[in-house]
This record gives C-alpha cells, sequence and structure tokens, in this order.
C-alpha cells in the first residue's frame, strides 16, 4: 500500500492534484489506513496514471468521470470506451499536425534569421518598411 504522498512520487502528480481527484470522485474505492488517511494500491496507482493520461489527452474533468463511470460497468461498455477515446486520438492527431505546422513555420523562420545574418538574404518584413 502507498500513502498520498509515495503515489504521488509514484504517478507524478502534485499532491493537491490526486486530492483532488479523490475528492472528485476520480478515483473510487479509496482505502483508508487506521488513521483515516487515503492508502492505494498498485491497481490504484495504475488508474491514477490513466487518469493522467486521459487529461494529457485534453478530457476535461467531466469527461473523465463519464469515463469512470462507464468503466465501472464492466466489459459491456468498451465499445463506448472505445469511441470515446477514438474522438481523442482523432482530436490529438489534428493537434499535432498543427503542431507540426508551428514547428514547420519557427524552423523556416529561423533559417530566414540566420540567412540574414549570414549576409546570404536581404531582410524583409511584413510589418515594417525595410530600405529596398
Amino acid at each position: 500500500m502507498f500513502t498520498m504522498k509515495e503515489t504521488c512520487t509514484e504517478v507524478g502528480m502534485p499532491y493537491e492534484t490526486l486530492k483532488f481527484y479523490c475528492n472528485q470522485g476520480l478515483v473510487p474505492n479509496v482505502k483508508r489506513d487506521k488513521n483515516n488517511r487515503r492508502i492505494f494500491d498498485e491497481r490504484d496507482i495504475a488508474w491514477i496514471k490513466s487518469l493522467t493520461c486521459l487529461k494529457n489527452c485534453g478530457m476535461s474533468l467531466q469527461e473523465m468521470k463519464e469515463y469512470l463511470a462507464l468503466c465501472l460497468q464492466g466489459e459491456s461498455t468498451i465499445p463506448e470506451r472505445k469511441r470515446i477515446l477514438e474522438k481523442k486520438r482523432k482530436a490529438l492527431l489534428q493537434n499535432m499536425n498543427e503542431l507540426h505546422k508551428c514547428i514547420d513555420y519557427i524552423d523556416w523562420k529561423q533559417n530566414f534569421y540566420d540567412d540574414v545574418l549570414s549576409g546570404k538574404t536581404k531582410y524583409y518584413s511584413n510589418l515594417i518598411q525595410t530600405d529596398d
């Protein structure tokens, strides 16, 4: 069994976040020690790591609660859970595509600046008038 602090270290989550998730019901069946402090087992740790991933995927608190509710219903909800995850996957791929475009722009701009600084290219700007 792991304490809150040990669990936070294990999953890479701030104490306040784990406490919030517990208070929101996102960590079901939380166990307590003899001093009424939360304790977690390996299955809890695996679920908390899943929550972290879902949050990083852009799931809102409400979406995570809905996903958890489906998980707690068992195997029969797997098709619905797959649909939820597929929707998030598509959104992540779209975000990734947009990020690649941003990186391409930054790379192009950095190369332009390198060429200007080296004298290879004459400087120009879309924002200010430069000497032609």
